[in-house]
Parts: C-alpha cells; sequence; structure tokens
C-alpha cells in the first residue's frame, strides 16, 4: 500500500493546448455535506457570473467561438480605423479606411516581442494613445468646421466652456449639460475601448505567434514597396503613417505656439503710432462723431454664396440708394479676417490693434499690454468721448480699458426686457435705439467715438428678429411675438441649406437696422465704419472658403471719404468681387495714416 503523497496528475485545456491546472488523486471519496452557501438544489443560479457564462460558452461552442472572432474582428477595425482616421470632415470617405497603416505593423511587432504580462502593460498604453489621438481627430474636426482650424491643445481648452455656453443659449440648458456630459464619457470610453481591443488583439497575436510573426513581415514588405512605388488608389496612397503625421502635427502646433508667445509680446511693443503726440492723431477727423459698428459673422460668403447673396445683395444696394437719398455716400473694400466662424473678439482686436491676433495667447499678451488700439488713438486725442455698445457682453469685460473705452454699456446695462434671440441677448435694432437714447442723443461737450457690436446675426441664425417701427421699440417687450413666430434654433442647425437661408436673412436684418439707424439719428458730422468680424462656419461658408469680410465707410462730408481715395474701394456699401483686399491686421494703420495721423514709433 503507497503510504506517501498521491501522484500529481496533469491534464492539458482541451480548447488551447496549454496545461490544465494540477489536480491531486484522492484516495478516499468525500463525505457528502450540505451544499455551499448559496448554491440552492433547483439549479445553479447561485453560481458566479463568470462560472455561468463559461459554462453556457462551453455549451454553445459553435456560438462562443463566432463571437470571439467577431470581437476579433471588431478590435481590428477599431484599431485600424482610428489609425487611419482623418481630422477634417471633407477627408472622412471610405477610401481613407482602406490604407495599410504603419503604425499598426509596428504595434504588432512590438507586442509579439513581448512577454505577457509587459504585453499587456503596452498594448493598454498603445491602446490608450491611440484612443486619445482619435478624440484629438474629432476636436479638430469640430474645430475645423467652426473656426477654420485644428484644435491646439495649448491654448484652446476654455474656448470649450464657450461652446457650452453657445449649446445652452442656443438649445437650452438641459441640453446643453447632456452634451457636455455625453463628450466627457464619449472621450473616455473611446480611450477606454481602444485600450481593450488593442490588449484583445495583443492576446490574439500571441497566441498564433509564428502566424502573425508572418503577417507583419508580409504586411511591413508591402508598405515599404508601396511607399517606394508611390502607389495609390484613386488618388489616395496604399501606405499610411497617418497617425505619426496627426501627432507630429499636434507636437509641431504646440511647440509653435510656445515658440510664438515670446516673438509676439515683442512685436506688439514695436508700433508705428506708439509715441505719437495727441495733436498729431487723427486730426483730420476732428469734429467727427465716429462709430466703429461690427456685424457678427458678416463674411464674403453672404455677398457671393449663390444661394445667400441674392437677397443680401438686394438689401445692401437698396440700402446704398437709401443712405443716397439721405446724403450720405459709401465706399468698400475686404479685408481678411485673423479668425473664421467664430472667436469675433480676434476680429475685433486684430482691426483695432494692427496686430495678427489669430489665437487666445495672443489676445491674452496684447490686452495685457499698452498697445494703441485705434479707438484709443481717438480717446487719447482728448478730443473724443469715446463708449462701447456690448450687447454681447454677460460678464466682466477688463478688456475695455485696453480698448481705451471710457464707458461700456453691457448686455444688462442697455434696459433690455424683451427675449433672446438664442444667443444673442437682444435684436440689432434695439441695442442701436439704446445707443440712441443713452449716448448718442445726448447733448456732449466732446463728439463721440463709439464702437458697437451688433449680434443678431450670431449663430445659429433662429429665431432671427423682424425689424418693428422704432416708435414702437420701448423696453423691448415687442419681440415677444416676434421671438415666438420665429424658426427653432435646433430645425436650423440641423440642415445646411436651412442655415445658408436664415444667415442671409441675419445679414439683411443687421445692415437694415444699421444703415436705418443712420438714416435716422445721423448728422452732417457722423462717420460710420462698418465691417465684419469673420466668415461664419463651414456649413455655411463651405470648406475653404477665404476669410474676407466687407469694409464700408459711410459719411455726409465729402472730405471724409475723400480721405480714401488712394484706396480703389468700390462706391456703395456692396464691395466688388475685385476690389482690394487687405489683412485685417493692417487696418489701423492704413485708417489713421489716411485721417492725418503721424508716425512714431516705439520700438519692441
Amino acid at each position: 500500500m503507497r503510504t506517501g503523497p498521491a501522484p500529481e496528475i496533469r491534464r492539458s485545456d482541451e480548447r488551447t493546448g496549454h496545461p490544465a491546472r494540477t489536480e491531486r488523486r484522492r484516495t478516499r471519496t468525500p463525505t457528502p455535506g450540505p451544499p455551499p452557501t448559496g448554491l440552492g438544489t433547483e439549479g445553479t443560479s447561485g453560481l458566479p457570473v463568470f462560472t455561468r457564462l463559461r459554462d453556457t460558452r462551453d455549451a454553445h461552442p459553435a456560438v462562443a467561438r463566432a463571437l470571439r472572432r467577431t470581437l476579433h474582428a471588431l478590435a481590428a477595425a477599431l484599431v485600424v480605423g482610428a489609425l487611419l482616421m482623418p481630422n477634417t470632415a471633407p477627408a472622412l470617405r471610405p477610401d481613407r479606411f482602406t490604407r495599410i497603416p504603419a503604425e499598426a505593423i509596428i504595434g504588432a511587432v512590438l507586442l509579439l516581442a513581448l512577454p505577457r504580462r509587459p504585453r499587456i502593460v503596452v498594448a493598454a498604453l498603445y491602446g490608450a494613445g491611440i484612443g486619445v489621438l482619435t478624440v484629438l481627430n474629432l476636436l479638430d474636426i469640430g474645430f475645423t468646421e467652426y473656426l477654420g482650424r485644428g484644435f491646439n491643445v495649448v491654448l484652446d481648452w476654455g474656448l470649450l466652456d464657450d461652446a457650452q455656453s453657445y449649446v445652452e443659449d442656443s438649445m437650452g440648458g438641459t441640453a446643453a449639460t447632456a452634451a457636455a456630459v455625453g463628450a466627457v464619457l464619449l472621450a473616455l470610453l473611446i480611450v477606454a475601448v481602444m485600450a481593450l481591443a488593442t490588449v484583445r488583439l495583443g492576446d490574439l497575436l500571441a497566441r498564433h505567434r509564428a502566424r502573425a510573426g508572418r503577417g507583419a513581415l508580409i504586411a511591413g514588405t508591402v508598405w515599404v514597396t508601396c511607399t517606394a512605388l508611390g502607389l495609390q488608389i484613386a488618388g489616395v496612397p496604399v501606405a499610411s503613417d497617418r497617425a505619426a503625421g496627426a501627432l507630429k502635427g499636434q507636437t509641431r502646433r504646440v511647440v509653435n505656439t510656445l515658440r510664438d508667445e515670446a516673438a509676439f509680446a515683442r512685436e506688439a511693443r514695436a508700433d508705428t503710432f506708439g509715441a505719437t503726440p495727441p495733436d498729431q492723431l487723427l486730426p483730420d477727423l476732428r469734429g467727427k462723431d465716429v462709430v466703429i459698428a461690427f456685424i457678427e459673422s458678416y463674411g464674403r460668403t453672404a455677398v457671393e454664396d449663390p444661394l445667400i447673396a441674392p437677397g443680401v445683395t438686394r438689401t445692401l444696394d437698396a440700402r446704398t440708394e437709401a443712405l443716397a437719398r439721405a446724403g450720405y455716400r459709401a465706399r468698400s473694400g475686404w479685408l481678411t479676417s485673423a479668425t473664421y466662424g467664430g472667436s469675433s473678439w480676434l476680429g475685433h482686436s486684430t482691426a483695432l490693434s494692427g496686430l495678427w491676433i489669430d489665437n487666445q495667447q495672443r489676445y491674452r499678451t496684447v490686452t495685457s499690454g499698452d498697445r494703441l488700439t485705434l479707438t484709443k488713438a481717438f480717446r487719447k486725442t482728448g478730443a473724443w468721448d469715446t463708449v462701447g455698445i456690448m450687447p454681447g457682453v454677460q460678464k466682466a469685460w477688463p478688456e475695455a480699458e485696453w480698448y481705451g473705452l471710457d464707458k461700456v454699456y453691457d448686455a444688462f446695462d442697455l434696459g433690455y426686457e424683451g427675449p433672446k434671440f438664442s444667443w444673442s441677448t437682444m435684436p440689432d435694432q434695439y441695442a442701436l435705439e439704446a445707443f440712441q437714447r443713452l449716448e448718442h442723443g445726448r447733448k456732449h461737450d466732446k463728439p463721440l467715438m463709439s464702437e458697437v457690436i451688433l449680434t443678431s446675426s450670431h449663430q445659429p441664425w433662429a429665431p432671427i428678429p423682424e425689424l418693428v417701427d422704432w416708435d414702437d421699440l420701448g423696453d423691448g417687450s415687442v419681440f415677444d411675438a416676434v421671438r415666438k413666430a420665429g424658426k427653432k434654433s435646433s430645425d436650423v442647425i440641423a440642415d445646411s441649406t436651412e442655415s445658408r437661408q436664415e444667415y442671409g436673412r441675419s445679414i439683411q436684418y443687421s445692415v437694415t437696422s444699421l444703415t436705418q439707424w443712420l438714416e435716422r439719428y445721423g448728422t452732417d458730422d457722423t462717420v460710420l465704419v462698418l465691417l465684419g468680424d469673420h466668415q461664419p462656419i463651414a456649413r455655411v461658408s463651405g470648406h475653404g472658403a477665404s476669410r474676407d469680410v466687407p469694409v464700408t465707410i459711410v459719411a455726409k462730408d465729402p472730405e471724409v471719404l475723400a480721405k480714401t481715395d488712394g484706396w480703389n474701394w468700390t462706391e456703395g456699401l456692396r464691395p466688388a468681387e475685385d476690389a482690394p483686399v487687405w489683412k485685417m491686421s493692417s487696418f489701423r494703420d492704413r485708417f489713421l495714416t489716411a485721417y492725418g495721423s503721424v508716425p512714431h514709433p516705439t520700438k519692441g
């Protein structure tokens, strides 16, 4: 009789061929006892969930095998699709996902070379990195659609708060909260799913190491061959390093941003008119009431798009004739804005500072200094009172001092008691009437220089205000019925054609409101400078649209327009297609020079 330890028997796992756990041969049958806690006599409902799943899998091997293969294929599709994913909406085409990604080949070789535990860690990190890159690609797509540029990981996080505020104003607080939570959850889900998918693929490669190694070698050879020969299908290269290019682009964007800060600070300190004495600034406009009015999203698209332009150009021509009957003449040209689709403050600051301010870092840098803005030049002379009408400002705005505005009326200072029109806090017609009541119509010891920001043409262009009798404006309550009769923003946002049509209507409304105000309240000494801040978003202006916006000067005094004779601008409110195009950052110096200012530069 054997008295030593019971012999060990190793059994192999029938599914994998790997040794199963070691069992000991028992020398006696155990005494039956009560069932384990939680395990009744009527079934296996108390078994742990993983045990039940394993039993179900073993009972249906064909289904389990099909499910396993489906998950493998889905994981591969997710990883390869993410590696090939473009970062612009027009590039999201099926042919972009039929290429061979170099990053997948390199990743497979790396995972094949690692033992189990390091492989799992590396696969999870690799997948998470792919997930983060996918999120950045999605942000690039969104920013390109709305702002005409990619997402900047250094500067643009603050704009996400503005995006949530825009959604709240357009769609309501519940929709904004849901969108914010959904976006965060989606980003986390993408990263987690990509990590799990890559770990699964790593395990699959390890179980079929020999075949996977041969496949990676063949794929690498094909990739190198296609690259060397420049092979393409329908104009798209077969070999791809899209993910590496995206990562390189993001890195370059960060490096350029960091380098730009110091260089721009020096540029901002160098000012052609920075040391000009007050008596040598704007001498040829002394005694004039000057209004610098920005119309939101008023871009070249409004004048040239086949669907939008007919209505807008009819309005511009009709308003040109109406102003002429009132004694006014106008000249118009084009400016290339520093921004596109949004971030209006970048356009405003570029036009008024003479600097190219195309990102938030540049804006913070310049507004923290003492750069001479065009509006501040009027105040520096001591010959004008300066005021800002800012219906879109709904919180503290310390930049008022940098702009050189003695007094600012924000959304809460204009006495408006009517409804909001989506993002816009009040109709332009009301804002202009409030400007007349609070400042322009009052008696001043000095002429008035005013900066007016009109917001009714801000996206989503629904509902749009309607013009009412100026005498009926009151506190704005008259617009309650107008808003209720207007279109819903949710309906317009979802339809590109509808967005274009309503955008055109909003520009017609804003231009008409401003020029009617000028007819009604302007004098022989009123000078209006009218310009757009940027083009509308790509859904309206189209991908690849220019960044040009109209700019117009209107006056009764012929001497005022005579100062611009050398500009070759078009007569009237509508600039010709071939009218001169200047960078928006050149406008300040050209305007100051035209009206007699003498340069006295400061060095950077």
